[in-house]
Formats: structure tokens, sequence, C-alpha cells
């Protein structure tokens, strides 16, 4: 999986490197400072991709000894060479949604900035259409690159003993540093009426579906006001194009079956209910659309009643009446923990990202982890070691209103990695460093079997890989 540093500084080339080929219209004296098999490298190319990555370092809040400039051009050398490597092995991206909507994004925050595409279209030199096609070919580029990337390394995995002989050979303070971990339990329960919650939502959005088909109303309008998704509401519903296999299945399932402008029944999934509209034809498998999630709304009664309920339970839990574990098995609503005495997992999560591989179970939070279940969170840290919390409103991972009690089971204190307890941390430190070192050897070759062209000028420096220079 790619890292978030990596992906964003591939964003930021893009926006680079379009803006350096728009500039080479105004600076007269750019020129080509590499040349990688028959791709070339402008100046105005390198001087982006170092301010961009001397802004991202420094927003992440860490320096580089080495020269930007040459950072810069070693990166772009690469990315040259990836992509001309990806269309020789006829690698298969089938991205060209994803690269129509990241042109489009990219382009709608540069209007923004510059006040209107006339402004932009003033700065740049050029018409919207010129610098629309530039975006195009570098997005077309960079995503070939990264696949192909992916593609070398895809087949690399580790041993049990190539684990062990990792972690032997980590220094000390090498070794990963696993902050404070939570382990927990909780007892869940959902608002009563929820089914009368449910239908009330569903009458909401069907009043809805039919405004919009009677054209009474605009379906990008509704969804800016009344919807609950946050990905997408200020969008007007809607969302870039992408295959079907990422959307939860009753989702999938409506939107494969409608026609483009057609708006679908009301559908429920986890996160709520929701009217979808298919914008155009699908695209090689690529589906463009909109849609407007509503969750449902409880009244304070609806909300109040497994409040007491759970706080009554808690007392009785305290006076011993009943055990955390045997109240979890009687009285939690959520099927996933109450036959395990109530212990939370992170399985919620691993299928909503449709994981399926038991190793990554965890049972142990740090506080990163948190993030979609920040009340547990803040009771957690007021607790000690078995005590139960009285109860509480959160929210699920999909948004969702329930109430719970929590009881703290264990506290893991900050530590550095070891075998026993972290073995999975230092197994993906294993397969990343075996990775790499596949990666390197692969590329090395490919750069001692290719023409490589670099300015005298730009010779010099601290290369990641020498073997550029010829």
């Amino acid at each position: 999986m790619l890292k978030k540093s990596i992906l964003a500084m591939f964003v930021v080339a893009i926006a680079a490197t379009a803006v350096a080929f728009a500039d080479k219209r105004q600076v007269v004296l750019d020129r080509v400072v590499a040349v990688v098999g028959g791709s070339s490298i402008l100046q105005s190319e390198v001087q982006m991709m170092a301010k961009q990555l001397v802004e991202q370092r420094r927003s992440e809040g860490y320096t580089s000894d080495r020269d930007p400039m040459n950072e810069g051009l070693e990166e772009l050398m690469k990315q040259k060479l990836l992509y001309s490597q990806a269309l020789i092995d006829s690698v298969v991206v089938g991205a060209e949604g994803r690269i129509e909507a990241q042109v489009e994004d990219i382009l709608q925050k540069m209007i923004a900035e510059a006040g209107s595409v006339k402004e932009l279209e003033a700065k740049e030199h050029m018409p919207l259409f010129n610098y629309r096609d530039i975006l195009r070919h570098k997005i077309t580029e960079q995503l070939y690159a990264e696949e192909m990337r992916m593609n070398v390394v895809q087949n690399v995995v580790v041993t049990p003993g190539e684990v062990e002989h990792f972690y032997k050979e980590l220094k000390e303070e090498d070794k990963p540093l696993v902050p404070e971990q939570f382990v927990y339990a909780h007892i869940v329960r959902f608002p009563a009426s929820q089914e009368e919650a449910k239908r009330r939502t569903k009458e909401r959005l069907l009043d809805m579906r039919e405004r919009i088909i009677s054209g009474k109303s605009n379906m990008a309008v509704l969804a800016r006001t009344y919807s609950q998704d946050p990905g997408s509401a200020m969008k007007g519903g809607e969302y870039p194009p992408g295959p079907l296999s990422t959307l939860t299945a009753p989702f999938a399932e409506a939107l494969a079956k409608l026609k483009p402008g057609q708006i679908s029944e009301v559908v429920e999934s986890e996160f709520g209910f929701h009217i979808i509209e298919l914008l155009e034809e699908p695209k090689n498998g690529m589906y463009r659309y909109r849609h407007i999630l509503l969750k449902p709304v409880y009244t304070i009664e609806e909300e109040t009643e497994p409040l007491n309920y759970l706080d009554s339970l808690s007392t009785l839990i305290k006076a011993d009446s009943i055990s955390f574990e045997e109240a979890a098995l009687k009285h939690s609503q959520d099927n996933l923990t109450k036959m395990n005495g109530g212990l939370v997992t992170n399985h919620d999560l691993l299928m909503r990202y449709n994981a399926n591989n038991v190793k990554y179970t965890a049972t142990k939070f740090r506080r990163e982890d948190f993030s979609a279940r920040q009340q547990d969170y803040m009771n957690l840290i007021t607790m000690k070691k078995g005590d139960v919390s009285q109860a509480f409103v959160a929210l699920d991972i999909n948004g969702n209103v329930i109430s719970k009690i929590v009881k703290l089971l264990e506290v893991i204190p900050t530590h550095s990695a070891t075998l026993e307890e972290d073995y999975v941390s230092i197994e993906e430190m294993a397969l990343s460093d075996k990775k790499t070192k596949v990666f390197d050897k692969w590329l090395k070759e490919k750069i001692d079997g290719l023409y490589v062209y670099i300015d005298p000028e730009f010779r010099e420096g601290e290369w990641e890989y020498p073997n550029w220079v010829k």
C-alpha cells in the first residue's frame, strides 16, 4: 500500500510539472537538463519539483541535507524511467476516469485560486484546454509510473525466519517505539424505535426523489443542503468516477441498474439511506454518480432509553450482580463482539475495507486508532484497569448513533517493539525493507541499460542511484 507521503508528493508533482510546462512559454531561458530514454526534463520542472519537496518536508516536520534540485531531478528521472517501462510492459492502469477526475479537481482548485477561468488563462498564458491537456499527460505519466513501481514488488513476501532475522539485525535505537495502547470491551445498544426512525428517513428521501423527478428541485442543490456525506455534500453529492468494487454492496447493486439521469429508489447501507443518480454511461467500468445520504434522526426520548438501560446495567456490573462478559452476551446489540465478552477489535474496520487477512485483527488500540471512536478514547483515558464507565452516546465507524458502556481491560505502556507483542508491525517493516531492496536492484539494472543524459551543471550531487551519471 502506498504511503501517504509518496502519494502527496505525486499530487504536488502533477501541479508542479504542469506549471513548469506552462511557464516555458514565458521563461525564455528554460532548457532541457536531462534525458531519460526518449523523455526530456526541463529545468523549470526540476525547480518546481524541488520547491514542492521542500514545502512537503516542512509541512511534515523534517528536513534533508540533500540539495533539493538534485533530489527533484532524480525523482523526475525515476518517474520517466518507470513510465517508459510501464509502456514497454503494457501495464494496465484502467484509470481513465481517475485521470479525468484528478484533472478537473486540480483545475477547479486553480480556477478558484485565480478567481476565474479568464484570470487563470492569463496567468498561465494559454487557453484552458491546453492547460487541461498538460495536466492530463502528467497525471497519466505519474499513475503509470506508480503502477509500474507496484508491479515490480507485488510478489515480494517475507517468511517468519526473515522477519526474525530482520528484527535481530535492528539496532536498539532503530526498533519502532510503540505508543501507549488500550485493550477494552464494550456493550452497545441502539436507539429505541430504530425502525420508526428509519421509516422517517426513507420518507424524507422519497419526498426529495419525487421533487427531483418532477423538476421542482435540483439534486445537486439538495445534496449540498441536506446530504450527510461529508465527502461529497459540498460537491453536489458527486463523486469522481470509480469502480463498483469500491462501493458497499447495496449501493453498488443499485448504481449498476441505473441508466444515465435516472434516480434510484431509496437504498439502505451501513452508512444510512441514499438516493443515487448515474450521471453518464460507465467508461471502462468506472461509474460517475451523485447521491444524497441521510442518517436516521432520533428524538430525545429515543436516545435516552438506551442510555438509561445501560446505566442500570453498569450499576449491576459494578455491584457484581452480573459480570461484564455475561452482560455483553445477554444485552449487547453488537453482534461482532457480544460473543467474546464485548472485547473490541478492529474487525469492523477490516470488513469495511475488505481486508480479510485475520493476522491484521487487533485488540490493542493506540491513540491514533481512535479516530472513528473518539468518545471511547475520551472515556478510557479517565479510567483505571477494571473500571466500567457510565453510559454515553457515541458514533459507530459509519457515523450512526449508538449508546454504550466500556470496560478498561488493560493499558500497555509505551515500549520498543518486540516480536512477541508487535509481530505484525515488525513484519510490515521487514516486508517494506525487502521491497525497497528488490526495487533498488531492479531500478539499477534498468538504469544501466538505458540512455541517460544529464547536463554537466546537474551531474554533481548526492545521487540515490549513482549509476545515473554515466
